[in-house]
C-alpha cells in the first residue's frame, strides 16, 4: 500500500514528446554512440551537459579573477539557491519565489537588487534547466513557450520603464505574495475535484487561444520586472486553469519559457540600461556554481513527480512567502490591500478555471492520466 502510494506520486514516470516514445520502444539491438546518449541515456546526458559547460566557465573564470574571497561576505545567496534552484526546476515557479523574498524580507535589500539578482541567476539555472528538458525530451507545450514569449519580452520592456517606477519596495513585496498566494489558494480548490480531467497539450488551439497567451505573457513580462517572476506563474495559471493542461506539461513548459525571457532580462538591464548594482553582480557570481548544478537536479526530479505533488510544491513554497511578509511586520495598510488582493486574485482564478470548464468538453479528449508514462 505504502509503495504503490510512493511509486504513484514521486515515480510517476515522465511524459515525454510521442515521437519521441517511439524511438525509445524501437532502440537498436546495435544502437550508435549518439543513440547511447541521446536516447538510451539521454537523462544522464542531460544533466551533464548543462552542469558541465558551466561549471567549466565558472571554476576557469573564479581562477582567473580570483572571486572566492567574495564568498566571505555574500554565502548567503549561494547556500539560499540550494533550495531555490530546486525549486525552480521542480515547479512552475523560478529561483526568484525563495530569492525574492529572502532578499528583500530576510537581508532588507532593495526589492530592485533583489530582482536583478533573480533575473540574472535564473538566465544560469533556467537556461541549464531547459538544455536538461530538452534532451530528457520531457513533453512540453510549444505554443504557450511562443506566444507567451512573443508577449512578454515587450511587456517586460514595458514593465521595467513604467511600471516598476510606480511602486515603492513594500508595496512590490506585498504585491509579489499576495498575487501567487491567491493563485496557489484558487489551484489547491480546484485539485480538491477527484479526477479532474487534465490533457498533455491545448486543446482546439485556434487564433484566439493565441491571442490569450500573447496578453498574458505580456502581463506576465510586466510582473517580471520589478520582481524578477512573474511569466511563469502567469502562463502556467492560464495553461492549467483556463487550458486545462496538465500540471506536469506546463512546469518544465514554463521553465523554458523562464530562460528566455531571464536570458533577455539579463541582457536588457546589463547592457542595454546598464545599472545592475555591484551587491546583485556579487550574488550572483557566488550563486552561479549552484544555480547550474540544483536547477537541472529540480527539472529531473520534478519531471517524475505526479501533478498533485508539484501543485502541492506551489503551495507550499507560497505559504511560506505569505508568513514571512507578515512576520516581517508591513505596515497595516498593506496588510489590508494583501488581503483583499488575495480575496479578489483567488475569485479572478477560480472565475479562469471554471470557463476553462465549460470551453473544453472532457468527452471530446483523451485526459492526461490515459496517456502512457514512461519512466526509461
Amino acid at each position: 500500500m505504502n509503495s504503490n502510494w510512493f511509486r504513484k506520486y514521486f515515480l510517476d514516470g515522465q511524459k515525454l514528446e510521442e515521437k519521441f516514445c517511439e524511438k525509445l520502444e524501437n532502440l537498436p539491438a546495435n544502437p550508435t554512440i549518439s543513440d547511447l546518449f541521446l536516447i538510451k541515456y539521454r537523462k544522464f546526458t542531460a544533466l551533464v551537459v548543462p552542469v558541465t559547460i558551466v561549471q567549466l566557465i565558472w571554476w576557469s573564470s573564479a581562477v582567473r579573477f580570483n572571486i572566492f574571497p567574495l564568498f566571505r561576505e555574500f554565502w548567503h545567496m549561494p547556500l539560499t539557491m540550494i533550495l531555490g534552484s530546486l525549486v525552480a526546476g521542480m515547479t512552475a515557479e523560478g529561483a526568484s519565489a525563495v530569492s525574492f523574498p529572502v532578499m528583500t524580507l530576510a537581508l532588507h535589500l532593495d526589492p530592485g537588487v533583489a530582482r536583478d539578482f533573480a533575473i540574472m541567476i535564473q538566465s544560469v539555472g533556467m537556461t541549464s534547466s531547459l538544455v536538461c528538458i530538452v534532451f530528457m525530451k520531457v513533453k512540453i507545450e510549444g505554443r504557450a513557450v511562443v506566444f507567451g514569449t512573443i508577449g512578454a519580452i515587450p511587456g517586460f520592456v514595458f514593465g521595467i520603464h513604467f511600471f516598476d517606477p510606480l511602486f515603492t519596495g513594500p508595496q512590490k513585496k506585498m504585491l509579489f505574495v499576495s498575487i501567487w498566494t491567491a493563485f496557489a489558494f484558487a489551484l489547491a480548490l480546484i485539485n480538491t475535484q477527484k479526477k479532474r480531467a487534465t490533457f498533455s497539450e491545448i486543446q482546439n488551439f485556434s487564433t484566439t487561444q493565441a491571442h490569450i497567451l500573447v496578453i498574458v505573457g505580456f502581463v506576465g513580462g510586466v510582473l517580471n520586472a520589478f520582481a524578477g517572476s512573474g511569466i511563469d506563474i502567469c502562463i502556467f495559471s492560464i495553461t492549467v486553469l483556463y487550458f486545462r493542461v496538465s500540471e506536469k506539461i506546463a512546469t518544465p513548459t514554463t521553465t523554458i519559457l523562464k530562460g528566455i525571457l531571464s536570458l533577455f532580462g539579463f541582457y536588457y538591464r546589463a547592457v542595454m540600461q546598464g545599472d545592475i548594482s555591484r551587491i546583485s553582480w556579487n550574488y550572483f557570481i557566488c550563486s552561479t556554481p549552484i544555480a547550474s548544478i540544483f536547477a537541472p537536479v529540480g527539472s529531473f526530479l520534478g519531471s517524475h513527480l505526479h501533478r498533485q505533488v508539484i501543485a502541492g510544491l506551489i503551495y507550499l513554497v507560497e505559504i511560506i512567502s505569505l508568513v514571512g511578509f507578515y512576520a516581517s511586520r508591513p505596515e497595516i495598510g498593506l496588510v489590508w490591500v494583501s488581503v483583499i488582493i488575495m480575496i479578489f486574485g483567488f475569485a479572478f482564478f477560480y472565475i479562469i478555471s471554471k470557463f476553462g470548464e465549460r470551453m473544453i468538453p472532457e468527452s471530446e479528449c483523451l485526459p492526461l492520466e490515459n496517456l502512457k508514462m514512461i519512466d526509461a
